[in-house]
């Protein structure tokens, strides 16, 4: 399972995708995770599922990897899809048993809320998956750099989120050779009842943070050889500059925008358009 956890890992590929300029990337993200949200129908929602799967195509991931990805939130997605055929009790009765009551309604909504939250994870995902920590860095200072007048120092907090995703995929790597190492010395993870597993975590996260901690130091110490003095001064090799293609994606993203709004104002809710009728 922690193989599968893929946040926070860049893929050095030769794509469309890749060669956006990182404020685009920020600003398609953020606009799609707003616009997934206000998706109010399946017409939208389909529409919001097209360009995101259009996304992933063009930017060369493979889709095996971003299947393996969504494997960690997989037990958070049933749960909720179950809430929703439980509790949902809109449309035709489909299955009724002790005092669970199946309706179409329910399914739907489930089935809503599924493609809602995975193609959340799946475009938050690719933001980090087709962008260097370097250029994520660069991208949310040159974003946030108005935040300066008002006495903010958005450069340190850039540096810590983008320390802080660097060093996920380096901290999952710690606890699969913590916990190797502990199974070669007997500790079984695999049998038992879950709150036994459980329990056979804790000695996990003494050695995690002990790690962490170190790990946390010798970058404080090298950056402190370096001069390093947060944003004041502070140069980057490859400017920043907004290029055809920027723009081009800027463009396919009001336009994106657009859809959504056109399709939520002309579709309405989809409890309207697509419950079944209890009369037919």
């Amino acid at each position: 399972m922690l193989k599968d956890i893929t946040i926070g890992q860049y893929f050095p590929l030769n794509s469309v995708i890749h060669r956006l300029d990182p404020r685009v990337k920020l600003l398609y993200t953020f606009v799609f995770i707003i616009m997934i949200v206000v998706a109010n129908n399946f017409v939208s929602m389909l529409f919001c599922v097209i360009c995101a799967l259009s996304v992933t195509l063009i930017s060369k991931i493979p889709v095996k990897t971003v299947v393996k990805g969504l494997k960690p939130i997989l037990f958070i997605i049933i749960i909720t899809s179950l809430l929703q055929i439980i509790y949902v009790k809109t449309g035709v009765p489909l299955v009724s048993f002790w005092k669970i009551k199946i309706t179409s309604g329910g399914l739907l909504e489930a089935l809503f809320m599924t493609m809602r939250i995975t193609f959340l994870i799946v475009m938050s995902t690719m933001l980090t998956y087709t962008t260097s920590p370097t250029s994520m860095t660069n991208g949310l200072d040159r974003t946030f750099a108005p935040l300066s007048r008002l006495g903010i120092d958005f450069n340190i907090i850039t540096m810590i989120m983008t320390i802080a995703l660097r060093f996920i995929p380096t901290l999952i790597d710690e606890v699969d050779k913590i916990i190797s190492a502990q199974k070669s010395r007997g500790a079984n993870f695999e049998s038992g009842s879950i709150f036994k597993r459980a329990k056979m975590l804790i000695p996990l996260f003494v050695p995690l943070l002990f790690n962490a901690t170190r790990r946390a130091y010798e970058l404080a110490y090298a950056m402190t050889c370096r001069c390093y003095n947060g944003g004041k001064g502070k140069t980057t090799m490859n400017a920043l500059k907004f290029r055809a293609g920027d723009w081009t994606a800027s463009f396919l993203t009001v336009a994106f925008v657009a859809g959504v709004i056109f399709l939520n104002i002309n579709f309405g809710e989809y409890n309207a358009q697509f419950t079944f009728n209890t009369a037919v």
